[in-house]
């Protein structure tokens, strides 16, 4: 399995199964770094996943990719322009709030193929790192037919 995650103390998280299926997305606040830490290795061990997929840079990824290298966890690395470019079209990413606008609702379109548990309300994070897992489950060729195209 593949867990996708936005880095920040806000942090969302998305799940993903081999065949590049939606399992799970949420968020949390987690308010500090050292509650970060341990909320960071408390999910690589109940979850094990075979891939972490992180958004972000600086300090607070580290401690992720320090938990993963523990772990021997390979992670995919990238920054927000990365999967905007490849999942969004031109005009969806013309600012930074019409890029978090755009996520939500394309995330929404993911989670409702996928069978997923749909939203009451969808934190931008949660619904950033839903499309931070479905461009990392295709840059692995983990897609199903569903998700295999271009921009959504």
């Amino acid at each position: 399995m593949l867990l996708a995650v936005d880095v920040g103390l806000r942090t969302g998280l998305s799940c993903y199964d081999r065949s590049g299926r939606l399992l799970w997305y949420r968020s949390h606040n987690l308010g500090n770094a050292s509650r970060l830490r341990r909320a960071a290795a408390a999910l690589l061990r109940e979850y094990a996943p075979t891939v972490l997929a992180l958004e972000g840079g600086g300090d607070l990824t580290r401690i992720w990719l320090t938990e993963a290298r523990t772990r021997n966890i390979p992670v995919l690395q990238m920054g927000a322009e990365k999967w905007r470019k490849a999942l969004l079209p031109y005009k969806d990413r013309l600012s930074k709030d019409i890029a978090k606008k755009a996520a939500d609702l394309h995330a929404r379109k993911v989670i409702s193929a996928s069978g997923a548990k749909k939203p009451t309300s969808l934190r931008h994070d949660a619904a950033e790192a839903v499309l931070i897992g479905l461009y990392a489950v295709q840059q692995l060729g983990w897609t199903e037919s569903l998700h295999q195209t271009g921009p959504l």
